[in-house]
């Protein structure tokens, strides 16, 4: 019991829903795992048989290792919460959680010392038991905030899943049976020695894949018509809707070619993400009043709704973001890209950073609010609905990823993704409200786009493409620090700890100086790690000039005009400096 202790004490301080996410986030693990398995190596060679032929490498088993790990603690979790179950639902689903949990831990086990099974036996059964703790995470919510309200039906989205589960149902068995193998065209797969049962299997998931998305579609419609206000139910088909898309994207590849195994990896795992949103959206419209007001306005029709939904995208921030972005394509690759990866790395670019400020103006709402500057965006003003942004904000990153895993390359949409991350968790919700470091850490995220371009073009990183992210990197802070002495009062209200606000506006002008110093001796420096030539030296040395007097002027000079001066001739720089990058590569 000493050893569980630490546990118990864990799970007393945490909500018991957060308890069942934190299941469903390890079980979810445990199958992104073992897709791992299955893509690198098709699973220990292992036939359509339960049983494998293969013991396996060492990668297999620090693999089998780490789903042991997992199991356990999500074993124990559900174990030790015992004192937070309510009532004979909670009695049920706990039953049923804790077989299903136990089945995968001692499969793992039995895999790791005893002989390999199919990855597809804990896949299923993790599956399986994640589709189960994402019920019992909506019935208990609801249960627990809303104990009057009785649930109803929707026909639409019982459709949607049961369209839903024979689709994936079909696309597990294509791909155990290798009938994908043998169809190439598309839509509709035929055959020159008639009709066969991979043909059969191959269209009846390509029929189910078609009623899914005219299901889901209307469905979204609906939603956001109905229900703009419901965070549960807009968040969940939307997230549903977007990866239906993404998964198109990818399976239409795949029926015209054969797929890398890093987008085979990528449709695995997506196409649980998928059915858990279903499945939450299922359980959630249940609860729905079913009289909800039928909204007139849309994007469709109404332009105020489409200047908002673009004005949560920050439009003027994107554009600078992907000249970096081009650059790092350019320099990167040491020539122009062609049109087509330009237009998918860009797209996809302009979707990763628009939604991730999307979700920033969400989180901020409430501060835009105090703040002068902010107070007129769609959320505090009241024109769009929280739950909006939020589900703009995710559908638009989850479309960048698949854009840039399908049509770029993964390394390229994982940064984008890590981008977002660090973005919207470490500086949107975290950083920016508890250190007075908050613009000088959080400048990480704004330096990721270079090497988003970089590795589009190249398909990976090296060490001069790190003296990019170092460039932005350091330009954040004086550019951010000149707004923030012209927005300090604004900021104080909101009380977010800008140091204008915590260190009084002396020591912010000097850290806008050194900072100016310290990038403009990196940009000159560039040319000894093969980033630049004459050319670009030359441009750089004027440019760095230019900032430079800027900065020392704002450090020489109190007043606003100056300091939003630095503020506006930051952000020209920045975009001129990669120009010179990009023209020294094409002379």
């Amino acid at each position: 019991m000493k050893a569980l202790k630490p546990l118990l004490e864990i799970n007393t301080k945490l909500k018991f829903t957060h308890i069942i996410l934190l299941n469903i986030v390890i079980f979810g693990l445990i199958i992104v795992f073992n897709s791992m398995i299955r893509f690198e190596n098709q699973i220990f060679s292992c036939s359509f048989w339960l049983i494998c032929e293969n013991e396996g490498s060492l990668s297999n088993s620090f693999n089998l290792i780490s789903q042991l790990i997992l199991s356990s603690l999500g074993l124990v979790s559900l174990l030790t919460a015992k004192k937070y179950y309510l009532n004979n639902l909670d009695k049920n689903f706990r039953f049923t959680a804790l077989v299903l949990a136990s089945f995968v831990f001692l499969s793992n086990l039995y895999s790791l010392f005893i002989r390999p099974i199919h990855a597809l036996i804990p896949t299923f059964m993790s599956l399986i038991l994640a589709i189960v703790l994402t019920t019992w995470f909506v019935k208990r919510k609801y249960v627990e905030f809303i104990p009057d309200i009785v649930p109803g039906k929707n026909n639409s989205l019982s459709l949607l899943l049961i369209s839903s589960i024979f689709m994936i149902g079909l696309g597990i068995l294509i791909s155990l049976t290798g009938s994908s193998n043998i169809c190439n065209q598309f839509p509709i797969c035929f055959s020159p020695d008639g009709l066969t049962i991979d043909m059969i299997l191959v269209n009846a998931h390509r029929f189910f894949t078609l009623t899914t998305g005219i299901f889901i579609t209307k469905l979204l419609f609906n939603t956001w018509r109905k229900n703009r206000e419901n965070n549960d139910l807009l968040i969940s088909v939307t997230i549903g809707f977007v990866v239906f898309i993404g998964q198109s994207i990818i399976g239409g590849i795949q029926a015209i070619r054969n797929l890398p195994l890093d987008l085979l990896f990528v449709h695995s795992v997506s196409s649980v993400i998928y059915l858990l949103s279903v499945v939450y959206a299922f359980h959630a419209g249940k609860f729905v009043n079913a009289s909800s007001v039928l909204e007139t306005k849309t994007i469709f029709n109404d332009s105020q709704r489409r200047k908002d939904f673009l004005i949560l995208n920050k439009p003027i921030i994107v554009a600078l973001l992907l000249v970096t972005t081009y650059a790092g394509m350019v320099v990167g690759g040491e020539k122009l890209p062609s049109f087509s990866l330009t237009f998918w790395t860009m797209l996809g670019g302009a979707l990763a950073a628009g939604g991730a400020s999307a979700i920033n103006q969400y989180i901020d709402r409430e501060i835009d609010l105090s703040m002068q500057r902010t107070a007129k965006r769609p959320l505090p003003s009241g024109r769009l609905h929280p739950t909006e942004a939020l589900a703009l904000g995710i559908s638009e990153i989850i479309l960048s990823f698949y854009i840039y895993a399908a049509f770029v390359n993964l390394n390229a949409a994982l940064l984008a993704m890590a981008g977002m991350v660090y973005y919207v968790f470490i500086y949107s919700s975290w950083l920016k409200h508890v250190t007075v470091q908050n613009i000088v850490i959080g400048g990480g995220a704004g330096a990721i786009p270079p090497l988003v371009g970089w590795a589009a073009a190249t398909g990976g990183l090296n060490i001069p493409s790190l003296l990019l992210f170092a460039l932005v990197f350091l330009w954040t802070p004086p550019h951010f620090w000149a707004l923030a002495l012209v927005r300090k009062n604004d900021y104080a209200r909101a009380s977010i700890p800008m140091m204008p606000v915590i260190k009084g506006e002396k020591k912010t002008r000097l850290q806008i100086l050194i900072y100016t110093i310290q990038l403009v001796g990196l940009t000159l420096l560039m040319p000894l790690f093969g980033i630049g030539g004459s050319v670009y030296f030359i441009l750089a040395t004027v440019l760095g000039l230019w900032l430079l007097s800027t900065a020392w002027q704002v450090y020489k000079i109190e007043g606003n005009k100056i300091a939003f001066k630095m503020y506006r001739y930051s952000s020209m720089y920045l975009a001129f400096i990669f120009f010179a990058m990009v023209l020294d590569v094409l002379l």
